[in-house]
């Protein structure tokens, strides 16, 4: 890479950094604690459901040093997304961005406070989009849907920081639930603002779950030339005990619709798996072995 290549990329990461910087917080909780993201003004802060637990209240402390208590207001583990509202002044709330106009070799920096070392700055590129990360709490397991995946580094800590576009708009919030060396987002965009202004009125979200993991992947042609349809989501891993399970899904099947929706990508499922739809009867169709199968699955409400 020559210089003015290298001073560029300096020159966009540095001017990132400094923008976004100040809106992201180190939080310390009873058990544990992370980072979180100021996303509105009057103190709220965004963070990872995980990084809160069941814990109520901690301390954030912001880039130029100012300590304030906070509450958490609600957590929605499925999403892997909590908020928080800081009891004092707080920084203005970051600029969002719209994580579904994303590319994967768009460059992103993440924004944390991994061990407790406030502003540290990674930088990388988009690497995958639309995954889908399983993820095991004690006996229960749960599916994260469409997380972005990004080289950027994340260690401990980073979780629940922000992860800025080269605009300075945050299009993620870091998790690092995958361990090292593997970069982890939940994306900002209308399914998640959906979720996080569920919290804000009502403090969680009732939420429905199949529990399968999948990638997108192409129909065959004959298929896509039937249906129209030319992707689904593959299914890569089913969630033993879950409602995917119980209703029949396999590893391999390719998802074409659910609820009779066609599905191309995990956020899709996830438009779907809202409250109204826990305990009802919901038809799945998947291409496995060259023919289409509907199965009927009845989605649970995710609890803890």
């Amino acid at each position: 890479m020559d210089s003015e290549a290298l001073d560029a990329y300096s020159r966009a990461v540095s001017t990132v950094a400094a923008e976004v910087t100040p809106h992201v917080a180190s939080v310390q909780l009873a058990v544990g604690g992370g980072s979180a993201v100021v996303f509105a003004d009057d103190g709220y802060l965004i963070t990872n459901a995980h990084v809160v637990g069941r814990d109520r209240n901690g301390t954030a402390t912001f880039s130029d040093g100012t300590e304030q208590p906070f509450s958490v207001i609600g957590a929605d583990p499925l999403s892997d997304l909590a908020v928080l509202r800081v009891r004092g002044e707080a920084p203005p709330a970051a600029r969002l961005g719209d994580a579904d106009k994303l590319v994967v070799g768009q460059l992103v920096v993440a924004i944390g406070s991994p061990l407790g070392l406030a502003g540290s700055v990674t930088a990388g590129v988009v690497s995958a989009l639309g995954r889908a990360l399983p993820v095991r709490t004690g006996r229960a397991g749960r599916v994260i849907e469409d997380v972005i995946q990004t080289d950027a580094a994340l260690n401990p800590g980073n979780s629940g920081g922000a992860l800025a576009d080269s605009s300075g708009r945050v299009v993620g919030v870091n998790t690092a639930v995958a361990g090292f060396g593997l970069g982890l987002a939940v994306p900002i965009n209308a399914t998640t603002r959906r979720i996080i202004d569920t919290l804000l009125v009502e403090g969680r979200v009732r939420r429905a779950y199949l529990g399968v993991v999948g990638v997108p992947a192409p129909l065959p042609g004959d298929v896509a030339e039937h249906t129209g349809q030319h992707a689904g989501l593959r299914v890569v891993e089913v969630v033993p005990g879950g409602p995917a399970d119980r209703a029949g899904l396999r590893t391999g099947d390719l998802i074409l619709t659910v609820g009779r929706e066609r599905v191309s990508d995990a956020q899709d499922i996830q438009r779907r798996l809202f409250g109204e739809v826990i305990g009802t009867r919901l038809a799945v169709t998947v291409l496995r072995n060259g023919a289409m199968v509907d199965v009927i699955a009845n989605p649970s409400e995710l609890v803890g």
